[in-house]
């Protein structure tokens, strides 16, 4: 007898290189906390899945986000409405200029799985405010430790500003992505594997 299956081609993809950082802070900020600007507020909000494909596409196109957007649309809807997923926007008055996710699953242990400006807010002096808010706001649910990680392929004034935050590197990882050509990033030379 003979099984026939039906095989896909594999999805054309890119390679890419990059060294991977893991952070953390054990302990809440105990200085005072940086005042975002009159008109300006954190707003947790549960987006729909093309509002969450259009945030992660606008925040990270240019830094080669890409593994939600490879997503199927079930998949992200599943962790959309995941409880323990929490997602909120900068907002100026109406307007949305960043966004952050956590993932409270292990809410001991909270990471800050996402955490990034709209382009047109880098370098307006924001971020600094932006970040602090969102570390108060997941230090405020009682967690033991806040972790972040970040990569080489993002701002290259990522790290630092972590570092400046409280968070500490943990470890250095480098990894190996197969990118969706299908997803249209710009993969810059240096990451080529």
């Amino acid at each position: 007898m003979t099984t026939e299956i039906t095989i896909r081609p594999l999805e054309p993809t890119t390679r890419m290189k990059v060294c991977v950082t893991f952070m953390q802070m054990g302990a809440p900020p105990t200085g005072p906390a940086l005042p975002l600007p009159d008109g300006w507020s954190l707003r947790l909000i549960k987006p729909s899945v093309t509002y969450y494909r259009y945030l992660q596409d606008h925040v990270g196109r240019a830094y080669c986000w890409w593994m939600r957007q490879a997503s199927t649309d079930a998949i992200l809807a599943g962790i959309l409405h995941n409880p323990a997923v929490q997602i909120g926007l900068l907002m100026q008055d109406e307007t949305p200029y960043g966004f952050f996710e956590f993932d409270l699953i292990a809410p001991q242990d909270i990471n800050l799985s996402y955490f990034g400006l709209f382009p047109e807010a880098v370098g307006k002096g924001i971020g600094r405010a932006f970040l602090d808010a969102v570390v108060r706001l997941a230090w405020s649910y009682g967690p033991t430790t806040l972790r972040v990680n970040t990569c080489t392929a993002d701002h290259p004034r990522a790290l630092p500003f972590y570092q400046q935050a409280g968070f500490v590197t943990v470890k250095e990882v480098e990894e190996v992505w197969d990118v969706p050509q299908r997803l249209g990033l710009s993969i810059p030379e240096r990451f080529l594997a």
